[in-house]
């Protein structure tokens, strides 16, 4: 099979060699996903299945998609954000490959709904998604592929958000699995990883130094505390906003200030948006931002600040360095805003790094092996926590792979564990 027989849309093939370097760069930190890959390799246990997967087209993605792969399955991959693809990446994938990949770094919304499209064209017996937006399109448009779908994945917060709407609501049409909530991945990858990658991202389009600053963090969930603990790391002071009553006391007692959004807001050097909702930082705050403040979302979608209400609060915006936007307001103010408001440690760095990818990735594609068995058959049209049993099995891979081994329970132990006869 030669390129030209492959289905793709992307930048240029010619980036190839590159992006295979990066592939194999991130594969040194994903030692997990390739134990799994190379079981695939012998037992094949996703033969005959077709994956659609929407995911941030990266070098890590690329070494998950390759273990799909190996594992039996024909792929179609698109872009899950318009910003986050490394165009080498998705070349490599193609030209070295053989696996269809439909994303162009910095494609336009219509070029990315053709693209959602496009890897849906394949008439998935499986969907992969990060935020949902597979499973709303074929709820949406495209309902004559539902008969054909086993199931599906997801991996954010906001895409289970999403999806328990649409279960509520009794219309999601096949079993999802929520990747999201496997100990393995948010505890891990939501916490360090985006912690991590989010301040590294604002570092690059910024060069600011976190020491001194007043950082504004709207949302305490996992990656909320993640960015937190990394913001105080680098000498930052830190206020937290919620809505969400338990999550605002933990914030306090783990040692941050909380407070309103709108009393925090004026405080505030850099604010980070991570609720997973719509206008966390909406027009009543706009008016209350300090000067030169950065505004910046690690959010899922560019929905967290209100972008259109500072462009009306706005004389008019000028791009003062690369993912950063200066809006000069009316009153005299400067706003700037980073990375069109989308998920900063994407648009502006590389994402997690590939250690803690490996754990979110293992469960990938442990989900799409557990669909494609006869144990799945019965799952009802629900949003479904991956079985714990494969959660821990990724842990214990991880463990393994670095050479640490933990203590085994013993006869007497497990039957004190399950006894209640047995007390002080």
């Amino acid at each position: 099979m030669t390129v030209t027989d492959i289905a793709h849309d992307i930048a240029d093939l010619s980036l190839a060699d590159s992006g295979q370097r990066r592939i194999e760069w991130a594969a040194r930190e994903m030692p997990v996903v390739k134990l799994i890959q190379e079981r695939f390799r012998e037992e094949r246990p996703l033969e005959g299945q077709r994956i659609a997967a929407c995911l941030h087209v990266t070098s890590e993605t690329a070494n998950l998609m390759l273990a799909l792969k190996e594992g039996g399955a024909e792929v179609r991959l698109c872009a899950s954000n318009p910003l986050s693809t490394q165009d080498d990446v998705a070349a490599a994938l193609v030209a070295n490959h053989g696996i269809s990949v439909f994303a162009i770094h910095g494609e336009d919304t219509e070029t990315y709904y053709k693209h959602i499209n496009q890897a849906l064209d394949g008439r998935p017996t499986m969907t992969m998604d990060d935020g949902a937006d597979l499973v709303a399109t074929i709820h949406g448009e495209r309902q004559d592929l539902i008969e054909g779908l086993r199931g599906g994945s997801e991996e954010t917060t906001t895409g289970v958000i999403r999806l328990r709407s649409l279960a509520q609501q009794g219309k999601l049409m096949y079993p999802v699995i929520a990747v999201n909530d496997a100990d393995t991945k948010h505890l891990f990858d939501n916490r360090y990883g985006t912690g991590q990658s989010t301040l590294d991202g604002i570092t690059r389009a910024t060069n600011i130094l976190w020491a001194g600053k007043t950082v504004l963090i709207a949302g305490y969930g996992w990656c909320g505390r993640g960015v937190a603990m990394r913001a105080k790391g680098m000498g930052a002071q830190v206020i937290v906003s919620e809505i969400d009553p338990i999550r605002a006391l933990e914030a306090l007692m783990d040692g941050n200030r909380v407070m309103t959004t709108a009393d925090a807001v004026p405080q505030a050097d850099v604010i980070i948006t991570v609720t997973g909702d719509i206008h966390a930082i909406g027009r009543t705050h706009i008016p209350l931002l300090k000067d030169n403040v950065v505004l910046s979302n690690s959010g899922h979608f560019n929905v967290e600040i209100d972008i259109p209400a500072l462009e009306e609060a706005s004389n008019g915006s000028r791009e003062l360095r690369q993912n950063v936007v200066a809006y000069d307001m009316k009153d005299g103010r400067t706003v700037n805003l980073l990375a069109e408001g989308r998920l900063i440690n994407l648009a502006a760095a590389e994402g997690h790094p590939s250690a803690v990818m490996d754990l979110s990735f293992a469960d990938q594609a442990l989900a799409a092996e557990y669909l494609s068995g006869n144990e799945a058959s019965d799952l009802s049209n629900d949003v479904h926590t991956l079985p714990r049993e494969l959660d821990a099995e990724v842990a214990r891979l991880k463990l393994h792979s670095i050479g640490i081994d933990i203590d085994t329970p013993t006869d007497e132990q497990q039957k004190y564990l399950g006894s209640w006869e047995m007390g002080t």
